[in-house]
């Protein structure tokens, strides 16, 4: 009789990092708001603990999927420490910039963030959405815009400063528009998957 397959501990390495980010989140939110975002050294600690908990989504992933370590838990938890370390960031962006257009587009990213997420874990049973090429990007362009609006570009004088903030804008543009596209493109392949699981069955 052949022994059933059986996961691997939740107790390894690649869930660690998973949970370290989820605990870095409230120390990168402290970071980010101490003295109302106004600490130029403060920002600038946000940023490098943003860069670090990002890294960790990296290397989480690669580890879990090259040494087997891949578990429910890690699936699970994932997005989960994803989402609310983006989440954090655009949230405490937006209340330090306050602009009423930040608000409008943080709001409708997030709505987009965990809606996709929530709908992925439901359509599970009818099969498994891949992760799309507008999808990669749009983490790409997210973490940039991020990246670029932590740094206290702001209250920095210069050229350097204006013309990075200015690319900083571009990116948070451009990882808005994929956003919203990949939210349409998920519920589409959500809707066919459904339908072609149906139809087979």
């Amino acid at each position: 009789m052949e022994p059933a397959d059986t996961q691997p501990s939740n107790l390894n390495i690649a869930n660690a990092l998973t949970v370290l980010r989820i605990i870095g989140v409230p120390v990168f939110g402290w970071l980010l708001l101490t003295q109302g975002g106004e600490s130029v050294e403060m920002r600038i600690w946000a940023f490098v603990a943003f860069t670090l908990l990002m890294i960790t989504d990296r290397i989480d992933g690669d580890l879990a999927r090259s040494r087997g370590l891949v578990t429910n838990f890690g699936k699970l938890a994932d997005p989960i420490a994803d989402k609310a370390l983006t989440g954090m960031a655009f949230v405490g962006l937006a209340i330090i910039f306050g602009t009423w257009w930040f608000w409008a587009a943080v709001i409708l990213i997030l709505l987009r963030e965990w809606g996709i997420t929530v709908m992925r874990f439901i359509i599970k049973k009818y099969g498994v959405m891949p992760a799309s090429q507008g999808g990669r990007i749009k983490t790409t362009l997210q973490a940039l815009a991020i990246g670029g609006y932590l740094l206290p570009l702001e209250l920095w004088d210069g050229t350097a400063s204006t013309v990075l903030l200015v690319a900083t804008h571009i990116a948070f543009a451009g990882a808005f528009a994929i956003t919203m596209y990949t939210a349409a493109q998920y519920v589409l392949d959500a809707r066919r998957l459904r339908a072609e699981q149906k139809s087979a069955a």
